[in-house]
């Protein structure tokens, strides 16, 4: 995790003395549900809340990392930190369980908690999406395909496509979420040979999680590549956004520009500068997430009912992944409620080519009134190429067409020309969008 992507409240669900404090609360939990079934005595439970329920320091930290140091053994070393918290009692305790147990159903905790942080992300996302989209539903703008002038939009139709999209992301991260969150206290191999399966119920409820229904030594582990790979589909989903925005800021474009506040400089070099340094920064912290979803996938594939090879993995990608992406999301929402948007800019750029944009009207309206779909493409084009070539304007050109005026009247031509045929929907689609 670096600093300079972070935000404290998602730093601190991957923070020791919150590892150590949901380790605790799984132990503590299950000692209690021991004590109920009879396996421990009423009192060692009672005990282990009493004496261990303390906050995890950094000297009690320190202490786990100490012993940890010698005995090599990151759970052996938590659990004798506990005993010379609990005392004789503290036998008792993580009867029947593996470190597994406790590690995975810890780590799926952490992500539980770190998805609700990144949900509140979506939420601020979305709202100023949609707010956006309404200030500029009916600011016309041209529409692009393969980055050429296609016909019109409005920029408000354009936040209203980024914001159906994160609208899907939060469904997916909502399912992510409930898949992920599961609780294993199943013993040594998942047999529950030394343990009662009412003991992973037990503690399942109390941390909020569902039991897994099978599990071998470890939870397993294509809930985490799910859950990985939807952090990766929604930070694409940033990436194109922020390309999006990356292009319109071009000089030659210009029709938006993230906010460049007083005192802001662009460049070392060209005190001109104005650049998209936050939506370039978003493109590159999508990256990284999205990297992060091969390396969960492989993990898919343990060795019989457990190996190690995916722990190294997750305790990199866990932290890494939730921070970045919490970051991204953050930042994105910014440059959306502070975007500069350039209505007259956008007007100018729609007038660019000299009515092309109203090509496709003119081909369906000769077919209307006769012509050949070959034919009418034939026409339109020989005049479209003109415009290309800086030759004229199409409608000048459609005029004095002796195919074009044979079959459509000079009125019913220039109505042909209407930016408004082009934008009369965009209510039918806010409202598909924005049903909720």
């Amino acid at each position: 995790m670096i600093p300079r992507y972070s935000r404290q409240q998602m730093t601190a669900i991957w923070e020791p003395a919150n590892k150590f404090r949901i380790w605790f609360e799984i132990e503590a939990h299950a000692a209690d549900k021991l004590a109920e079934l009879g396996v421990i005595p009423a009192e060692a439970a009672k005990l282990v809340w009493e004496k261990g329920n303390k906050p995890y320091t950094q000297d009690r930290i320190d202490r786990i990392d100490g012993i940890e140091a010698e005995v090599k053994h990151d759970v052996i070393a938590f659990l004798t930190e506990l005993s010379e918290q609990v005392g004789e009692e503290a036998r008792f305790v993580h009867q029947g369980m593996t470190s597994s147990d406790v590690l995975d159903t810890c780590f799926n905790v952490q992500l539980a908690q770190a998805t609700d942080i990144l949900l509140e992300d979506m939420d601020k996302l979305l709202a100023a999406l949609k707010k956006r989209a309404y200030e500029t539903k009916d600011v016309a703008c041209m529409g692009r395909s393969h980055g050429i002038h296609a016909e019109p939009v409005t920029f408000g139709l354009k936040l209203a496509t980024f914001y159906a999209e994160f609208a899907r992301n939060k469904k997916r991260l909502l399912a992510a979420r409930e898949e992920i969150a599961t609780c294993a206290i199943s013993g040594a191999v998942g047999t529950f040979a030394n343990i009662d399966p009412s003991v992973e119920e037990h503690v399942a409820v109390k941390l909020g999680l569902a039991v897994e229904p099978v599990s071998t030594q470890v939870i397993p582990r294509d809930r985490h590549a799910a859950y990985f790979t939807a952090l990766g589909v929604i930070a694409s989903s940033v990436e194109h956004l922020a390309t999006e925005i990356r292009h319109l800021q071009r000089t030659e474009v210009r029709e938006v520009e993230e906010f460049f506040s007083k005192g802001q400089k662009g460049s070392s070099a060209m005190p001109h500068k104005r650049n998209p340094v936050l939506t370039e920064n978003l493109t590159g912290l999508a990256r990284m997430v999205r990297s992060m979803a091969i390396p969960a996938m492989e993990n898919v594939a343990l060795w019989h009912e457990r190996d190690i090879s995916h722990s190294s993995v997750e305790r990199n990608i866990g932290p890494d992944a939730t921070v970045t992406l919490d970051f991204a999301l953050m930042r994105l929402t910014n440059v959306v409620e502070n975007l500069v948007i350039y209505p007259e800019r956008m007007d100018e750029i729609l007038n660019q080519m000299g009515g092309l944009v109203f090509s496709q009207r003119v081909l369906l309206t000769l077919t209307q009134y006769g012509v050949s779909r070959e034919d009418s493409y034939r026409i339109v084009q020989r005049n479209a190429m003109k415009v290309w070539n800086r030759e004229g304007d199409l409608l000048s050109l459609l005029k004095t067409d002796a195919d074009v005026t044979a079959r459509i009247p000079n009125d019913k031509l220039e109505a042909l020309f209407d930016l408004g045929y082009h934008t009369k929907h965009v209510d039918t689609i806010f409202a598909r969008v924005f049903a909720d």
